[in-house]
């Protein structure tokens, strides 16, 4: 006590000073007979508040006010600390629709990658707690997922890397802090990786090493204590390593005084785990437990609800101080500590006047915002393989959209948890109702929600059904043959082993659709993981993975809005999980140099060579025709920066990327990344692309940035010909932050044997139909209309592509579509030779090697309902002035993937070669590696 301010008189009684070292819960929703003989006769000083005793934030506003009345009219000194775990995801102890909101768990909240939001979802949750009286939260938790798969704690972590856990750890303790309630880091000395005996009298073990934990699960209960932590709670877990055993941590001297006091330098308060844990109880005793708990240093024991044992415990810890067991130095030093941690978070002037409802009604509608961004921010996909979201990428209206969902008992923090506990309660009172109901019933109550929102978003039918450890049924079976396409949900499936078998069963089922004419047909499979994102996030054989993190009602929407389309996901997956399955990137960081065209022009054509000829024979090069010169553009309105890798000595380069900023649509591009194949996995590639993402974060006016560009078009986007190489790019771009799920297919086409070509018969009556008027002009003097109609499209290059036709009035021209009847401009191509300027930025036309022509960058106005017949009569007339103009062959450029191949086929086209555009918005980039 030495340096420390005298005590208070009041605290010469001992009965009263123990009695601060207490927390203890009770069962009901108003106080109880019980409870308030212990905050009257054994001058109780902390109380812990479960789901059990909360009904609503009015109820709960006036439930701690009776408590800390009852505690200032019986002459406490202090008021209660009232705790309650208000996790969020699936652990909030406090629900209410109305004036409590929720928010993602807090591996959810990892999932959004700002920590900046996590402060923002701690201090709302702080705010709304804390104004309905409770003055301590328990939380954050700060356990590290040493083993991810098995254990119980799920996403109530930040993940599995110990720095990440510690970042998100000291934002919610800030966040919490930040609204003046105490706050509790758990479960020390960590419970991310228990293992379990099977018996509930056997406790689970922590068999790391010392020094294991203090290089993993420690960091961030360290890091926590250096910012300030207020209080600790020790966990009832046994630990058996060289040097370190106890039988319950958190009466061990050892971990206590020694670990945590001496080690770690905490000097808050220590809350015991809950003494009526049976392996504890039994094993030991709740009166013995509690001498050992506060001898081992703790200052806090904690009784959940048990009247009798906390009676017990009472009588045990006033054995213990009778007996000499226990020293009274040790109670007053426990004392300071919970008195200490009081003063920062509650007064009689708090205590007995809550802020209440009208407080909640005042920050609803920020807080209700600050849910939906932060549950929007949390989903994340994982993959995407086959690019089936949105939905309608793979829906007709008239097919149906089959949900499977796994019965489960819905979480605490639900609508759903809440009205089956109410129906249970009128129904059955006795204990033990609840649970046997919930597991039969609550999986359709949890669910139903979610098939009615997926349906109210779609014109087709949804159906529905749940599954169960009895696998796979004929009901399952017909339906998944009759839908056209399929969501299974799984919750934990780790530990849920039926759920994992169910859904690699269907995934089977879908492997093996066949068509009316006996093709082979994958059914579209989206799996999501509404849990654990562990379930399936390493198997790449669910081609189509989402993870919520929680299956709240708030995730679920979130879930909707990203299945149609309507929010693209932006969460990614946290700690190793992600990492494990991104390259491992070199140490090395090579000199990125400006490219310039003098020195280097030479050096880039020797590249160009190097790559083709390193490029497999089954596989085609883009570069086949490319030059140095065909990635200068010089054009006045846009902005190009190109840089190299390159040996200073011999002058030789080993990389290129180019890029280019379009000032008319505000998109960085980077337009070409290539590297010398002798020298890939050095870290060149990932060099040159951080240098490019940092000069385009630079530009005036950025707003997204893409992969590909269409001026010019060596590369209009990830090149995905060959699916081994697909794969390989995707995931290389995936690993730089780029999310490659949500890329949009492009193609170049050509069309043979124009020489002996002809209009198909029912093409030209089905374009005559379409009673427009199509032309073909050259030149400035047609700029106007022409460009402002492209303005319609904000897709990039089209503006200079346009301006650079109308500039070669000898070589390009541009074939016009317009109304008869009001004379309205509503499409147009561009037409060009391979002779013109515009050709020189287009290598593919040159990869035909023979006369050929090209038309390039269609733009139909918004207001044309007929786009695709209009599309075909601007390529037709297009191929007619090609065939004129001599040449054998026509290309079509930079054309949609998902268009109309049918019709493009019926013309004499063939794809060339296959892309994936993919773009992102600029203002989101938060995943640039450090250069």
């Amino acid at each position: 006590m030495a340096g420390k301010p005298e005590m208070d008189p009041v605290w010469e009684d001992m009965d009263r000073t123990m009695g601060q070292l207490f927390m203890m819960g009770f069962d009901g929703t108003t106080v109880t007979p019980q409870i308030e003989t212990l905050i009257k006769r054994h001058h109780l000083g902390c109380i812990l508040l479960t789901a059990k005793n909360l009904k609503s934030a009015e109820d709960t506003t006036k439930l701690c006010y009776d408590l800390q009345k009852i505690a200032h009219d019986a002459g406490h000194p202090v008021p209660l600390a009232i705790g309650i775990d208000q996790e969020n995801g699936g652990v909030n102890s406090l629900f209410d629709e109305i004036y409590i909101r929720q928010y993602p768990s807090n591996m959810g909240v990892a999932a959004t990658g700002s920590t900046d939001l996590a402060f923002e979802v701690a201090k709302a949750t702080a705010q709304e707690i804390s104004a309905c009286g409770i003055n301590w939260i328990f939380g954050p938790c700060l356990d590290v997922l040493t083993n991810a798969r098995n254990q119980p704690l799920g996403v109530r972590t930040a993940g599995d890397d110990p720095q990440e856990v510690s970042a998100y750890g000291v934002a919610f303790m800030k966040g919490y802090k930040e609204a003046g309630v105490a706050t509790l880091g758990k479960h020390f000395p960590s419970y991310g990786n228990l293992e379990f005996l099977g018996s509930t009298l056997d406790v689970p073990i922590i068999t790391e090493s010392l020094e294991q934990l203090s290089l993993s699960a420690l960091i961030p209960f360290r890091n926590a204590i250096r910012q300030g932590l207020d209080s600790m709670m020790v966990g009832g877990c046994a630990m058996s390593s060289a040097g370190l055993n106890a039988m319950h941590a958190c009466l061990s001297e050892q971990v206590v005084d020694g670990l945590l006091r001496s080690d770690l330098k905490f000097d808050g308060v220590v809350v015991s785990e809950c003494l009526e844990m049976d392996a504890l109880s039994h094993n030991i005793g709740v009166g013995g437990g509690t001498v050992m708990a506060v001898n081992a240093g703790c200052d806090v024991v904690l009784l959940c609800r048990s009247f009798s044992v906390q009676q017990e415990a009472l009588r045990g810890l006033k054995t213990g101080v009778e007996t000499g067991t226990i020293t009274r130095k040790r109670i007053y030093e426990s004392l300071r500590r919970v008195l200490e941690m009081k003063a920062k978070c509650t007064s009689w002037e708090q205590a007995l006047n809550p802020p209440g409802i009208q407080f909640l009604e005042r920050l609803q509608p920020s807080h209700t915002a600050l849910s939906t961004k932060a549950y929007n921010n949390s989903i994340t996909v994982v993959r995407d393989k086959n690019r089936l979201l949105p939905l309608t990428n793979i829906l007709d209206n008239e097919e149906e959209l089959l949900l499977l969902t796994p019965l489960v008992k819905p979480l605490a923090a639900s609508a759903a948890s809440r009205a089956l506990s109410e129906s249970v309660t009128e129904k059955s009172p006795e204990p033990g109702a609840w649970e046997r109901t919930a597991s039969v019933m609550s999986g359709e109550r949890v669910f139903r929600e979610l098939g009615r929102s997926l349906a109210r978003q779609r014109n087709g039918r949804v159906l529905h059904t749940s599954y169960t450890a009895n696998g796979v049924r004929p009901v399952h079976e017909n339906l998944i043959n009759r839908a056209g396409a399929i969501i299974v949900l799984t919750a934990d499936a780790n530990r849920n082993l039926y759920q994992h078998g169910f859904t690699k069963h269907v995934s089977m089922i879908c492997n093996m659709q066949y068509t009316t004419g006996g093709e082979k047909r994958e059914k579209p499979l989206i799996v999501v993981a509404v849990s654990s994102p562990y379930d399936f996030a390493m198997d790449s054989s669910i081609g189509t993975y989402i993870c919520t993190y929680d299956f709240t009602e708030t995730a679920l929407n979130s879930l909707v809005k990203v299945l149609h389309g309507e929010l693209t996901p932006k969460g990614t997956l946290p700690g190793t999980i992600s990492k494990s399955q991104k390259l491992q990137h070199s140490k090395q960081h090579w000199l990125v140099e400006s490219f310039n065209e003098e020195r280097d022009a030479n050096a880039l054509d020797s590249l160009i060579k190097a790559v083709m000829e390193g490029t497999p024979v089954n596989q085609r090069s883009e570069l086949s025709s490319a030059t140095s010169n065909s990635f200068i553009l010089h054009h006045p309105e846009v902005e190009e920066s190109h840089f190299v890798v390159r040996n200073s000595s011999t002058q030789a380069l080993y990389g290129f990327c180019s890029t280019y900023f379009f000032k008319s649509t505000g998109t960085g591009v980077i337009g070409a990344l290539f590297v010398d194949p002798q020298r890939r996995k050095l870290s060149i590639g990932h060099s040159l692309h951080n240098r490019a993402i940092r000069t385009l974060l630079q530009k005036d006016g950025i707003k997204r940035f893409q992969l590909g560009s269409r001026l010019p078009s060596m590369f209009l986007g990830i090149p995905t010909g060959h699916s081994s190489e697909r794969k390989r790019l995707r995931s290389w771009f995936a690993n730089l932050g780029w999310n490659a799920a949500l890329s949009r297919p492009v193609c170049n086409m050509v069309a043979r044997n124009l020489l002996s070509w002809e209009v198909p018969k029912g093409m030209a009556k089905s374009l005559a139909s379409a009673g427009m008027e199509f032309d073909l002009v050259y030149g400035w003097d047609y700029a106007g209309q022409v460009l402002d109609l492209i303005k319609t499209s904000n897709r990039q290059g089209l503006a200079e592509v346009y301006k650079l036709a109308l500039s070669e009035p000898t070589a390009c021209g541009i074939i016009r579509a317009m109304r008869p009847e009001d004379g309205a401009l509503v499409g147009t191509v561009v037409l060009y030779y391979n002779h013109s300027r515009l050709s020189e930025f287009i290598p593919p036309l040159k990869d035909i090697n023979e006369a050929a022509g090209g038309i390039s960058s269609p733009v139909i106005s918004p207001s044309v309902g007929e786009y695709s017949t209009l599309l075909q009569g601007l390529i037709l007339l297009g191929m007619k002035q090609v065939k004129q103009h001599g040449c054998n062959a026509c290309l079509l450029d930079y054309m949609d993937g998902d268009g109309n191949f049918d019709g493009f086929s019926a013309m004499g086209f063939e794809v060339l070669h296959n892309f994936e555009e993919v773009s992102c918005d600029a203002a989101t980039w938060t995943m640039i590696p450090p250069a």
